[in-house]
């Protein structure tokens, strides 16, 4: 009687839902990269991406959402009161007044979700070179240190926030950052041994990016963070940009290569959800088309030039998350439309806000990937980070984790 007396049931219930969808997309993004790789390095692909469910949440609890949504008005970084959660009665209503009535305890959990995802999208760059407890340490102090400080700076009420930065669902603070973050680490560790090994599983890949797109949606349309108009547009903006994106990049590579592939449309319509990501709730459904295309376009054009640079990312982290991020975020500075999320863009008669997208994308690229090459060169002298050559060869399955994903006859 009293949760039904305070808070808004079903509300409540739709941020759960779309707390569990953003969960999902953890386990989603193993299925998707460890398909991609190759059989010996199935389960260390998996196992990165896995382990930042416990350690991320632990993290979270602990000091991660304190940093990031208490104190620290304007500035880089919050403060330690909310540590532990401390102060925050499980009962509290998280924002009543403006129709967000539901436990605070579920918007922890919601954002939690998010910084579990955000840097197990690098590791796809990486696959197959870089040791365990090397990855541990770069999970840890990357989060500290890049995903916190963004995730104040835009979403905690901090400098950017302050400046009238907009990012609906993570276009800055997920995708930017993580996917220059893998081309700093790409460059760090240096090429693969054996850079011409093929997946492992295209339908892995296949139900990855299924679980990706079902999620998506909890990443996005949740990102509203109510039930309203807002709601429902994010969430449609959302699948139209991805199924645009993702027969664009068809189209292309059919062309290009004289073939339809399959990895290919699932590529793509992963390059249209990160695109859409930061402009989900503030632009028309028509420019959602727009950006979808965009999508497939320039990000099928990034992995062809990491292709001709020889930048050896392995799963085309940069291309598709990095260059997607970036190039939302600078579409939403062009098709933000005020009748629609409160904000006008370049095309709406707002300049100045297109600057500040640009700028504030470029800010994040550019410390994701300095501090990223930096934090890599410093653990180095702690624990080696790329392995050896004998383990390269072997793979990290059993070199590292002393197990093979399949049986020797099942492959």
């Amino acid at each position: 009687m009293i949760f039904n007396a305070i808070f808004d049931s079903g509300t409540t219930a739709f941020m759960i839902l779309s707390t569990s969808l953003v969960m999902l997309m953890t386990p989603g993004l193993a299925f998707f990269y460890g398909g991609l790789a190759g059989k010996r390095n199935i389960l260390g692909i998996m196992m990165q991406t896995f382990v930042s469910l416990g350690i991320t949440t632990i993290m979270w609890i602990s000091f991660g959402y304190s940093l990031c949504f208490s104190g620290g008005e304007g500035g880089i970084i919050g403060n330690l009161d909310f540590a532990f959660l401390n102060g925050v009665p499980f009962d509290q209503a998280f924002d009543a007044a403006n129709g967000k009535n539901y436990p605070t305890y579920i918007f922890v959990a919601y954002q939690m979700m998010f910084a579990i995802i955000t840097p197990a999208l690098i590791t796809g760059a990486f696959v197959n070179r870089i040791s365990f407890k090397a990855y541990l340490i770069f999970l840890v102090v990357w989060q500290i240190f890049v995903y916190y400080p963004f995730v104040h700076m835009i979403w905690g009420g901090g400098l950017l926030a302050q400046w009238g930065v907009l990012d609906f669902a993570g276009g800055v603070v997920v995708h930017c950052t993580a996917g220059f973050a893998a081309l700093a680490s790409v460059i760090y560790v240096g090429k693969r041994r054996d850079n011409k090994s093929l997946p492992n599983s295209i339908p892995l890949v296949a139900i990855g990016t299924g679980l990706l797109w079902f999620g998506w949606y909890g990443f996005n349309a949740g990102s509203e963070l109510a039930v309203d108009e807002i709601t429902t547009l994010a969430f449609l903006n959302t699948d139209v940009a991805a199924s645009f994106a993702a027969i664009t990049w068809l189209i292309i590579e059919w062309t290009h290569t004289g073939k339809p592939k399959f990895i290919g449309l699932l590529t793509g319509a992963v390059a249209g959800l990160a695109t859409i990501t930061p402009a989900a709730g503030f632009v028309p459904l028509w420019a959602a088309i727009i950006i979808g295309i965009s999508a497939g376009a320039v990000c099928y054009l990034a992995v062809q030039l990491k292709n001709k640079l020889g930048w050896d990312d392995a799963l085309d982290v940069w291309g598709v998350h990095g260059i997607g991020g970036l190039l939302g975020t600078i579409l939403l500075g062009v098709f933000a439309v005020k009748a629609v999320g409160g904000q006008s863009g370049l095309i709406d008669g707002d300049a100045i806000f297109f600057g500040k997208e640009v700028a504030a994308v470029a800010i994040a690229a550019v410390y994701g990937f300095v501090f990223t090459y930096l934090m890599l060169f410093i653990i180095n002298f702690i624990t080696k980070v790329k392995v050896s050559e004998a383990d390269e060869d072997l793979g990290l399955d059993e070199s590292l984790h002393g197990e093979r994903a399949y049986d020797d006859g099942a492959l």
